[in-house]
Formats: structure tokens, sequence, C-alpha cells
């Protein structure tokens, strides 16, 4: 279920987050198919909104040194 409060635009995200650019986030969400990230994606009208905790579960996910399953 998602959460709408923790929904953000790139923009927002990108402002909330010190270590990360609006053109960062972009390119990730460009490679999301590859990188993961799509699980943390809501698209609607053409809009791109992120959920905030999916995000963090995925980030959390790409630290070096951790076992993906």
């Amino acid at each position: 279920m998602v959460d709408y409060g923790e929904l953000r635009t790139v923009k927002q995200m990108a402002s909330e987050a010190v270590f990360l650019t609006e053109s960062k986030l972009r390119w990730w969400i460009f490679h999301a198919d590859t990188n993961g990230l799509k699980s943390a994606l809501i698209k609607i009208g053409g809009r791109v909104y992120i959920d905030r905790h999916q995000f963090n579960v995925w980030l959390e996910s790409q630290r070096m040194g951790t076992v993906h399953p």
C-alpha cells in the first residue's frame, strides 16, 4: 500500500537529500529497469513520483559490501 504522504517529485526529493542532485536522480530513474529502483517509482500522467520509504530501501540495498540474494 502506498502512503501518499511519502511521495515526492524529483525536485522535492533532490532538495531533501543533500547528497543527491536532480540530474543523478533522473539518471537513476532512466535506468530504473536495470538498477532495481523501479519499485520506488509511481508514474501518473507522465509525471514520476518517488516513494521515499521504498527509495530508502533501494538506497540501503546499494551499500558496497552487502550480499544480495
